[in-house]
Order: structure tokens, then C-alpha cells, then sequence
């Protein structure tokens, strides 16, 4: 019987293994659809892995990263495919066929155990691309220590085929002989998540890379400061391995470039390379560090404020200029800058280390396989995206994630990526679950009557611990507690390998507790959890020591205090861990609906995409009609018609038979857990919802300064943009128009940047070119954030006579009424700070995007975070996005932060693809901490009741006692401290447990010479 032609294939190919390729593949694995993650590479993680440290929270890369390798390495529903590419595209949307080309690896990644033994046998050494030419590899070698797939690889291309490495494998892994296969698979929708290369530096020879040695690029710098890099966190000159005293970091290398087709700006240079200035000083806090920019574009969330702390506190200097040349010093092989600052003439100053931020570029291979696949791409050889739709391309069914589509940071690539999940598992609904199979674990262990026999693995991370604490004297010291019958040390306790070899422990050694001294729970608790599951055990028979973040990183400096600190934090782990006890999970269906917050642009996105999902919505909208913030936009940044767009988006909602659209109401009360959420409309509704995206938007905030109010040819980019569609008088015949940016923005009050404000003034400055060629614009600001395509604007703005002058936040603009004239006064910096009158007959401001004024009653009612500006605060600002910290709770649009339309679009969709993570399964299961009631100490007297902000005790009518529903629960113990009779206690940390961890830092000597605990009352 010949297959249905339109017959939906539950299957995706997502193409490209980097952190967009894995998160659109867990998101649609954990959604009920069969991946395949094609990477080309030997081993998935793209560029994260070699990050040292992530902006603006400066986590750790890997300690982030390394998770969800491994979940996406073990999850049943992804099949990854390395060393492989996809060469064909045929069938139509919901049912193509792929043609994979898979290159032979040479080692069995079945056999292969990860020792080593063949690259110590191999004679052979190239250069090391992963440490960017940094140090040397072998033909035989492993990416990097954390790869998934955990197996070596050989390089045939510089291979000496001396079969060294056959023979020093003792598991017979290697295989000289296999050969390039070709594979055809069936799968519904495609994701391209190719990525990016850095810019080669070497096309800006006035830099000297590749000819000074102490000319490296940023990420060579990034390798040189990461702990598991070529120097081991260590900055040194590649030259003489001397510690640089004076630093400088050259920007906009390869970006902002038309002569070298790179005209855009790559968007993340300004903030990696502030990144890499405040961890230089940290590492070497006497270094001197140069920032030689064109403008500073911290244009993200938190971005500012990180600005700012490296420039005001941090001691990191911000040169305003283009750098001319850079030469070498023979004798000293210091460089010398030369660079003319301000309206000052040339200067010369010379350095030990220069780094050059290099710019984003699309992969040549990405290129060629978007030819084959009849992908359109832009000028500068990026995925076009379809207009407002933030992942479609121009073929139907095939999508794009990442900074394949233009460069981006990793939130916003995330973000993406999710966002394409979202597409694709809307395109395939009809065919959810019906390629997967579900994740078995193998039967828990009864350990009640067994005596603890406890492990302990104590983790180097690299050097990122390891430098700092002594790890083997922790491993000493821990192996003569009582009841450890195991303790090691891990290189990386989170890798593939470290996981497999945990459960293999457990169960040869029959483990019934296990410790972890490593870095963050916050991260990793979840991963070594599963891991346990894996092995038999319950997940809640483990207890962590965080030596990383309480111990190396804050007592960086004083290694014997950090190692005795962790002495104290594992010991503690340990005896707590002697009393911890099994907590059995507690599952509930799933209520397959969702509640949307916010009826504007993201709020309507949302709905839409989970209703194309299949799942039923109801979304809620204060106002009484659809469109929020966006019905005051007439055009988009990229020209786009958004009056037109919202009508059809608006008919696209309220026309679904699956979305139910409350106008004129809010939301009064809620309550409830993930997959199992009550909430009461203000129209009187009770409504049963599985998941909640928040998406309550933004308001623009009105000016108090510049006569804003008093004179009416002082107007905001809204009022402009509106006054320009209705081709109002006042516009038309307007022969010179200032605008300010940044008003009430980028200073105390609001330290944020709005992000969108800099694109519109170009945009709206250039429409009224259009209409009248002969007026004179002039444009004042801080820092011209025309970030990734938005500079063509930029640059095209310029070359049509809009004149942009820089002021200094010091001396801002002065705006007076002389004699019925509107006259702009400002210092021009270039000019040596020469006074400015500048005529208008408009005055355009730029006033920040600011929170909505709901948005601490909203933070209230749902229980979720806000930061410091007043937006709401995601899960994980790199890895979690669009994720509160509340499980089932999500956010996108302006709520999270200032964006433009198409990242709000782009966010919506992101949020409901996470959601339908949850909305996807038949059932949740608790897996967290959560309280219990002892029922005979409760005298029902109501404390938990009142102080639970979960609302998850209630009293039992039929007991009279309290109860705590499990999955509403969220571990916080504020019901078990303040319970009077001490009837509550939290699963995991109960009095006794707490106390054992108390006395284990304070262990005794035994006259046995065995440590031995103070009794615990």
C-alpha cells in the first residue's frame, strides 16, 4: 500500500549542533517528536564550549552548557548524527526526505571508552582549531573534554596511517578502514541551525595578526582565559609567555566593514569584549585595559549596567576612536596604537597584548548547503527571514535559529531556536507521539534496610576549581568519614563520560547515597538527579557541595582558605547525606490549555502558536480591543506595514476556534502548579489552564525634559511615526528637525537602554527624507546602537545628509524658545567641546520603553520575579529566556524587556514552544523539594495557611489537619519554619539532616583515627 502524498511525518532534522541545534532538539524531543541533530563537527556544542565565561552574569560557559549536552546525549527521541551534513532537500512541508552524507569517524563510539591511550601513542601533531592555533592536538584527538559523543576522532588529512593509535587502543575502537556513507530520512520540517565563523582577522593587515604574536583575536583571548584552554586560565603573551601589563581590545574588526562585505554590525563584539576586559582584570588586577571603539552597543537586558560596571568601577577605559595601525616593537615585541581620540591629534601608545573583537560571519558550508536546499539568503550571505515572522525562511517547512539568520548573543539565539521548535511542532501536530517512545528508568532500589554506603565525587571543573581548591586533599579527607565506601576526583564531574561512570559506581559498588562537590545545584542538581535514576536509585538520595561558587570563585585569591572550605561544605554533605531518605514523586494529569496574559503583538503570537499546536488558550487582554503598544506603529524598522499586519493578526486570533479572547478583563486570582493552574477573570470566568505566558507588554514613558508638553513641535518617535502617517502639516513643511536619543534613558532612574530607539530615529529620519529630500536632520546621541542589519540604515541615513552629532551625558543638549524659535544648544566633542545652535521646527525625542505600571501586581499575583528596571526577571538570562523560575510560567515581548517587533515575535514563539513541552505530556511528576505535615503535631491552626505564598497548604475538613499539595509546592520551607509546633518539615531538609550537615564541619578525631560526628540531639 502506497503512502498518503500529504501523509505528516512526526520527525525533525534540526542541522547544526550548537546550543540552537540543542535546544530546538529538546524542545521538540520533550514536545513528542522524533530529531535528528545533524552537526558536522565530531561533537555538538558549537562555539559555547569554547566560551570561558558568559555576559552579563559571568557564568561559567561549560558549567552551563555542559547539562544540557548530556541530556540531549541520552534523551531516546535524538538521534545525533556527527561528522555529517545534509547534501538534498525533496517532498514538500510535513513530509520531506533528507539526504545525509555521514563522514566516517575511524573510532567505534560504541567501543571507544574515552581513555586516551591513542592520542599519547600518536606521532602526529597539528594545530588545534578548538584552541584556535593556540597550543597543538594529535590526528587522533577528542574536540574538547566535554564532548558528546564521548570518542576520539582521527584526522585523516594530517594522519601518518603508522597505526600507532590501533594498537595502543585496548578496545579495539579504531577502524582505518570504514568509509563515507549516505542516508535517507523521512522527517516533516527542517531546522537550520549552521551558525557562524569569527571573521578572519588576517583581511585587516594594518592589525598585524598573523604576523605579531602578540596580536591574537577575541577568540583566542576567550581560549587563552578559559581553565580548560591551551594557557589553563592563564593570560599570558604568546610570544614570551610574559603576563601582559597593558591590554587593548580593538572593536568593530570585520563588522560595520562594507569594503570587506560585512557592512553590518555583528552585535556582540562591544559586550564579549567588555566581558574578556573585566576578566583580565580580575586575573591580573593591575593590568591596564583599552577599549578602542565606534560606538558601544550594550544594547540588551542588564547590558548597560555591565557597561557601566566595568567603565566606573572596574577601572576598564573606553577610547572613543578607529585605530589607525598597529606595529610591532622588535626588541620588546610590545605594539604600538596609533589612534587619533576626540579633535586631539595623533596618538601613540604601546601595549603588551592587543585583541582584536573580530566580527560574525556565515559559514562557506552553510552558504553552499542553503544553495542546495533553495534557501534564500540576504546580502551579506545570511538566511533571510520571512518579514515579522522571526524563523521562517523562504522555503515552507524549513526554519532557521541562531546567528545563521544574523548574528546574535546566546539568549536571543536560544530564544530563536525554541521559537522554530514552536514552528515545526505546529506544522506536524497531527503527527505529536507518534515516532517517539518514552523515557525508562530501571526499578528503584528499596535502600530502607540498608546501611548508608555513601559515594563522593569531588570535581577539578577544569581549573575553574581545580587552580583553587585542593581537590585531592578533599577526596583524602572524605574517604575516612563514615559510611563513604567511594570517593573520587572528576576532571569534569557533568561530562557524558563522568555521568556513565557514576552509574556504573553506584551500581558496582551498591551506592545508596551519593555526594557531589562541584559547582552550582541551582544547574546541576536536576543532571546528576537523572543520573541516579538511570542507576536505580532514587533521585533525592543525593546532596551537593557548591566548592565552586562558595569556595574557588570568591576565595579566588586564598587557596588554603578555599580548600578548608570545602573540606567543611563536603564533610557537611556527607553526614547530611547519611540521613537523607527516599522521596517518592507524586503525578497528576496534565490540563492541555493555556492561559495568555497580554493581548498585544507577543501575546497574540503566543496564542496563535499554541493553538496551531493543537492546545486550547485563553487569552486576557486588560484593554477592550486587541494590539497594545503596536497599534501606535505605523511602520516596522524594516519598513513593514504594521497596521496591515495587525488587522490580519488580530482576525487570525480571534477567527481560531481555539482561542478564547477576553477583552476589558484581567486576571484577579490564580493559583495552582504546572500543568494544573486556576485562575478568575475580573468578567467573573474560572478558567483551568496547563501553563501561563505573560506577555503584558511595555508603555512608552512620557519625557519631563526639553519642553516635552509645553511646546507642541516637541514630540516622541510614537507621535512622529503617527504625525508622519497622517502626513500632518507641521511635518511636511519642516525644514530642519533635531532629534535627541536617549532622553531619560542610560542615566540614573532608567540605567537601561531601550534598544529599539536608535534603528527608529534612522528609520523615521529617512522616511522623511523620502518626503522631503531638502530638510535638514540632525540626530544627537550617546552611542548610535544600530546593532546587526540595522547599520545599513545607519550608513544609508548618512549618505543622504542626516548629520549625527555625539554628545556626552555630562553635557546634554539645552532646549530653549527664543522669540517663537525652537533652538537646540549642545557641545560637539569632536569639535573640542565648541558650542552648537541647532534651529528646529520639530524636536524629536527618544524616550525609553518602560515597564508596565501593572507589572508589580502582576509579579505579585503570579508569584514571579522582577529586576531592578522593573521587567520580569527570566529562569536563566543565556539558557532560559523565556522561562520564570515558577515551572509552567513563561514570558516574552516587552514584559521581559525593550525589543523590537520581530524579537517580540520571535520571543512569543519561543514561549510557546517551552510550554509545549509541558502541554504535550499526559501527566507531570513532582521531582523538587516539597514539604509534608507530621498529621499529629498539626493543631490546625492555620500559620501555613496564611504564610504559604503558593498557596499550597490547606486544612483538611475530614482531619482537621493541614495537608500540602505536592505539586504546588515549591520547596521554599517558609511553612516549616514558622510552623510553632514544628509539625512541617521539608523533604530533604528536615532538623535532623540540617543538623548533621552542622556538626560534619565540626567532625571529631576518633582515639581510631576515623572521624566521628558530635551526637546529634
Amino acid at each position: 500500500m502506497k503512502e498518503a502524498k500529504h501523509e505528516i511525518t512526526g520527525a525533525v532534522m534540526v542541522v547544526g549542533g550548537g546550543i540552537s541545534g540543542i535546544q530546538a532538539s529538546l524542545d521538540l524531543a520533550e514536545s513528542g517528536y522524533r530529531v535528528y541533530l545533524v552537526e558536522r563537527s565530531p561533537a555538538i556544542g558549537g562555539t559555547m564550549p569554547m566560551l570561558d565565561k558568559t555576559f552579563p552574569t559571568n557564568d561559567c560557559a561549560m558549567c552551563t552548557l555542559s547539562p544540557k549536552l548530556v541530556e540531549c546525549g541520552r534523551h531516546r527521541n535524538i538521534e545525533v548524527l556527527t561528522l555529517s551534513e545534509v547534501t538534498g532537500l525533496t517532498g514538500e512541508p510535513g513530509n520531506f526526505t533528507v539526504t545525509v552524507k555521514k563522514h566516517p569517524r575511524y573510532v567505534d563510539t560504541a567501543k571507544c571508552v574515552s581513555c586516551g591511550a591513542c592520542a599519547e601513542a600518536c606521532p602526529a601533531e597539528v594545530s588545534d582549531g578548538f584552541n584556535q592555533g593556540l597550543d597543538q592536538r594529535k590526528a587522533i584527538y577528542k574536540l574538547y573534554p566535554q564532548a558528546y559523543p564521548n570518542a576520539y576522532v582521527v584526522d585523516r588529512e594530517n594522519c601518518l596511517e603508522c597505526m600507532a593509535c590501533v594498537e595502543a587502543c585496548p578496545s579495539g575502537a579504531i577502524d582505518h578502514d570504514m568509509e563515507e556513507e549516505e542516508v535517507n530520512l523521512n522527517v516533516g520540517a527542517v531546522i537550520l541551525c549552521p551558525g557562524f565563523e569569527p571573521f578572519n582577522a588576517e583581511l585587516r593587515g594594518e592589525f598585524g595578526y598573523g604576523v605579531y604574536d602578540n596580536v591574537i583575536t577575541s577568540l583566542q583571548f576567550e581560549r587563552m582565559l578559559s581553565a580548560s584552554g591551551p594557557y589553563g586560565g592563564h593570560i599570558r603573551r604568546p610570544s614570551d609567555g610574559a603576563v601582559p601589563q597593558k591590554i587593548a581590545f580593538i572593536q568593530c574588526v570585520g563588522s560595520r566593514d562594507v569594503a570587506r562585505d560585512s557592512g553590518y554590525c555583528s552585535g556582540i563584539c562591544c559586550m564579549y569584549a567588555t566581558k574578556q576586559a573585566l576578566i583580565a582584570r580580575e586575573h591580573i588586577p593591575d593590568t591596564e585595559v583599552t577599549i578602542f571603539y565606534m560606538d558601544i552597543r550594550a544594547y540588551g537586558k542588564d547590558f548597560e549596567k555591565y557597561y557601566n560596571r566595568a567603565r566606573n568601577d572596574c577601572g576598564v577605559q573606553y577610547v572613543n576612536c578607529m585605530i589607525s595601525t598597529v606595529k610591532e616593537l622588535q626588541q620588546s615585541k610590545k605594539l604600538r596604537l596609533r589612534y587619533q581620540a576626540g579633535g586631539s591629534g595623533f596618538v601613540e601608545e604601546d601595549f603588551d597584548l592587543v585583541v582584536l573583537s573580530v566580527g560574525l560571519k556565515p559559514r562557506p558550508e552553510a552558504v553552499d548547503m542553503a544553495g542546495r536546499l533553495g534557501i534564500d539568503l540576504n546580502e551579506y550571505n545570511f538566511c533571510r527571514l520571512e518579514a515579522l515572522t522571526g524563523v521562517l525562511t523562504s522555503r515552507p517547512g524549513v526554519y532557521v535559529a541562531g546567528a545563521f539568520s544574523g548574528p546574535k548573543d546566546i539568549p536571543e539565539t536560544v530564544m530563536q531556536a525554541s521559537a522554530a521548535a514552536g514552528e515545526a511542532a505546529a506544522l506536524l501536530a497531527a503527527a505529536r507521539n507518534t515516532l517517539v517512545a518514552a523515557r525508562e528508568f530501571p526499578p528503584e532500589r528499596d535502600t530502607g534496610g540498608e546501611e548508608p554506603r555513601i559515594g563522593v565525587f569531588v570535581c577539578h571543573c577544569g581549573i575553574n576549581i581545580g587552580s583553587v581548591v585542593d581537590v585531592p586533599a578533599v577526596v583524602k579527607d572524605v574517604q575516612n568519614l563514615p559510611h563513604v565506601v567511594h570517593a573520587q576526583e572528576n576532571l569534569y564531574a557533568c561530562s557524558q563520560d563522568s555521568q556513565a561512570a557514576m552509574r556504573q559506581i553506584i551500581r558496582e559498588k551498591r551506592l545508596n547515597r551519593v555526594v557531589v562537590a562541584s559547582c552550582s545545584p541551582r544547574t546541576h542538581r536536576p543532571l546528576f538527579q537523572e543520573t541516579l535514576r538511570d542507576a536505580g536509585l532514587n533521585p533525592h538520595l543525593f546532596a551537593m557541595a557548591n566548592i565552586r561558587d562558595q569556595c574557588s570563585w570568591v576565595h579566588s585569591h586564598e587557596p588554603e582558605k578555599a580548600t578548608a572550605k570545602a573540606l567543611d561544605l563536603t564533610r557537611a554533605a556527607v553526614c547530611k547525606a547519611a540521613l537523607l531518605q527516599p522521596v517518592a514523586s507524586v503525578s497528576v494529569p496534565v490540563e492541555a490549555g493555556a492561559l495568555v496574559v497580554g493581548g498585544g503583538v507577543a501575546g497574540m503570537t503566543a496564542a496563535l502558536s499554541l493553538a496551531e499546536q493543537g492546545y486550547s488558550v485563553e487569552m486576557v487582554e486588560k484593554e477592550d480591543r486587541l494590539g497594545g503598544m503596536a497599534r501606535r506603529i505605523r511602520h516596522g524598522l524594516n519598513g513593514e506595514d504594521i497596521p496591515s499586519f495587525l488587522e490580519k493578526l488580530a482576525a487570525r486570533v480571534t477567527g481560531h476556534p481555539l482561542i478564547n479572547v477576553h477583552t476589558g478583563t484581567e486576571v484577579v486570582e490564580t493559583g495552582g502548579y504546572a500543568g494544573n493552574f486556576t485562575s478568575k477573570l475580573s468578567n467573573g470566568r474560572s478558567i483551568k489552564h496547563g501553563v501561563t505566558v505573560i506577555a503584558t507588554g511595555a508603555v512608552e514613558n512620557k519625557p519631563e525634559e526639553y519642553l516635552y508638553g509645553r511646546d507642541g513641535r516637541v514630540v516622541t518617535q510614537l507621535e512622529l511615526d503617527e504625525k508622519l502617517a497622517l502626513r500632518e502639516p507641521a511635518v511636511q513643511n519642516a525644514r530642519s528637525i533635531v532629534m535627541i536619543q536617549c532622553v531619560g534613558s542610560r542615566e540614573e532612574g532608567r540605567p537601561y537602554c531601550s534598544r529599539v530607539c536608535c534603528s527608529k530615529s534612522v528609520q523615521l529620519a529617512l522616511r522623511l527624507k523620502e518626503q522631503n529630500p531638502e530638510v535638514n536632520i540632525y540626530i544627537l546621541y550617546r552611542d548610535m546602537r544600530t546593532y546587526v542589519f540595522f547599520e545599513d540604515h545607519y550608513r544609508r541615513a548618512r549618505e543622504e545628509g542626516v548629520i549625527f552629532i555625539r554628545y556626552e551625558p555630562d553635557q546634554k543638549p539645552v532646549v530653549s524658545q527664543e522669540n517663537g524659535r525652537l533652538r537646540v544648544f549642545l557641545r560637539d566633542p569632536v569639535l573640542e567641546g565648541e558650542e552648537l545652535c541647532l534651529d528646529a521646527d520639530l524636536l524629536v525625542l527618544a524616550p525609553p520603553v518602560a515597564p508596565a505600571p501593572d507589572n508589580q501586581k502582576l509579579s505579585r499575583l503570579f508569584r514571579v520575579p522582577l529586576n531592578g528596571d522593573g521587567f520580569f526577571l527570566e529562569a536563566h538570562m543565556k539558557l532560559r529566556p523565556v522561562d520564570f523560575p515558577s515551572e509552567g510560567i513563561y514570558l516574552c515581548g516587552l514584559a521581559h524587556a525593550p525589543k523590537n517587533m520581530e524579537e517580540s515575535i520571535t520571543q512569543a514563539k519561543a514561549a510557546a514552544g517551552r510550554a509545549a513541552t509541558i502541554l504535550s505530556r499526559p501527566r507531570l511528576e513532582s521531582g523538587g523539594v516539597r514539604a509534608r505535615v507530621i498529621r499529629e503535631k498539626c493543631a490546625a491552626c492555620l500559620t501555613c495557611v496564611r504564610l504559604c505564598p503558593y498557596n499550597a497548604p490547606h486544612i483538611n475538613p475530614c482531619t482537621n489537619r493541614a495537608e500540602i499539595e505536592a505539586l504546588q509546592c515549591r520547596g521554599c520551607g517558609t511553612c516549616a519554619g514558622e510552623c510553632p509546633n514544628k509539625a512541617i518539615e521539608l523533604m530533604g531538609y528536615n532538623d535532623r539532616q540540617q543538623m548533621a550537615g552542622v556538626h560534619g564541619m565540626f567532625l571529631l578525631e576518633s582515639p581510631a583515627g576515623r572521624p566521628s560526628l558530635p551526637p546529634v540531639s
